[in-house]
């Protein structure tokens, strides 16, 4: 197709755009056909909102043109299907049918979760699921209970970080705590939440090729570079294959514990739908 006849396309695009309806008879439809494939052809009109206003003439000549191939190669790819797909093969009718119930009966089900479906899991609940399933909750990585700092080199009071950081004192945590509000880059100090080992790694840069052996001999660690000083007070750590701790699943669980009552809620529903059915003679089997 030549580039003078892409920009006059282009400009009908655009045109198109700017219009709320393109009205031709059937009849003369073949007249404005801009492309051709094995029957099918593809108008002028097809062309509407295909280009954006304000365009310039030489994208809405790429446009217009990659649209065009585009369409083809679709023919193409289709006719090429037709051709070597037996019949059974190419009747969709039935998946498409299937598809629509699945899609009816999936959005029936979601506003029936939507509207009853209880949400609200007790602390007892959790702990009551991780008793009965204990065996289920191995840990797959190595998890710690820690607080790091990351800070300046030039940062002020660094004797007193060192020892705050160490200590468990309450009072020396809220003086750590304020000191890390005014200087650290970064830091963490909940030394009560289990945190993936590797996700600390990603964060200080501690260099080990036994994981586990490491956990076992370091607790309060000193690291530095070139630009940052990093302090690492490991409070407490768990070996990966061992049992996992409660609160390091209980969202885990949460979650699980939903998902089961949202199964039963739909359960229920075709329970309910199936006997409903049968009781008012709707379906029967011969």
């Amino acid at each position: 197709m030549s580039p003078q006849k892409l920009i006059l396309l282009s400009v009908a695009a655009l045109t198109f755009c700017s219009c709320s309806y393109f009205k031709k008879k059937q009849e003369d439809r073949g007249k404005d056909a801009i492309a051709r494939a094995y029957g099918n052809y593809l108008y002028l009109e097809d062309l509407a909102g295909v280009v954006t206003k304000g365009a310039s003439k030489q994208d809405s000549i790429n446009i217009t043109k990659s649209f065009i191939e585009n369409w083809i190669r679709q023919q193409a790819v289709l006719q090429k299907a037709e051709n070597n797909l037996d019949e059974e093969s190419k009747n969709v009718d039935k998946k498409l049918e299937d598809y629509r119930k699945t899609l009816i009966t999936y959005a029936y089900e979601t506003e029936l979760i939507a509207q009853k479906l209880d949400t609200i899991v007790s602390d007892n609940e959790i702990e009551e699921y991780y008793k009965a399933n204990q065996n289920n909750f191995e840990l797959k990585d190595n998890i710690i209970k820690v607080i790091y700092l990351k800070l300046n080199k030039k940062s002020p009071k660094l004797g007193k970080v060192r020892d705050w950081y160490r200590s468990n004192s309450a009072k020396d945590r809220e003086d750590l705590s304020e000191y890390c509000h005014q200087y650290a880059v970064n830091y963490f100090l909940d030394d009560k939440t289990w945190l993936l080992f590797d996700d600390l790694l990603k964060e200080i840069p501690i260099k080990t090729y036994d994981k586990e052996q490491f956990l076992q001999n370091n607790r309060n660690i000193e690291i530095e570079d070139s630009s940052y000083i990093y302090l690492v007070s490991i409070k407490g750590f768990m070996i990966k294959n061992s049992t996992s701790p409660l609160s390091f699943e209980s969202n885990n669980i949460r979650s699980l514990i939903i998902n089961q009552r949202k199964l039963k809620l739909i359960e229920q529903m075709e329970q309910k739908a199936y006997e409903e059915a049968r009781k008012s003679g709707d379906v029967e089997v011969y």
